[in-house]
């Protein structure tokens, strides 16, 4: 039994260890590819779209980190918590709902949907 206990806590510790090292090399990676692509993309198609000048590598990651800001915001009050625990409250209140009112909930919200696609 000693030995089982040992080797998990040895195996936990591999794991850790090997996590710290991943995570750090898998950022790195990610943010070359993702900066690269951004800059070969830029230097095809703006300069001879908008006659945009060519940008660097350093000029792309800047231009995903400005484009980040602006169009992704970032995880905090309103960040993605916020919108799982909304959902948890819906089912929440579902959960204390009795069957006919599921269903007359369902049926509103059913009617809601065709008005919608019949809109389109």
């Amino acid at each position: 039994m000693e030995n089982s206990m040992c080797f998990g806590r040895e195996r936990s510790k591999n794991f850790w260890i090997k996590r710290i090292l991943f995570v750090p090399i898998a950022t790195a990676a990610g943010l070359f590819i993702f900066g690269s692509v951004v800059m070969l993309l830029w230097n095809a198609l703006l300069p001879g779209i908008l006659g945009a000048g060519t940008i660097t590598f350093w000029q792309a990651l800047g231009i995903l980190v400005l484009s980040k800001i602006l169009f992704g915001g970032f995880p905090g009050k309103h960040g993605r918590r916020g919108f799982h625990r909304h959902g948890y409250d819906i089912r929440e209140k579902l959960s204390n709902l009795s069957p006919e009112e599921k269903e007359k909930f369902k049926k509103e919200w059913w009617d809601k949907f065709e008005n919608k696609t019949k809109q389109l």
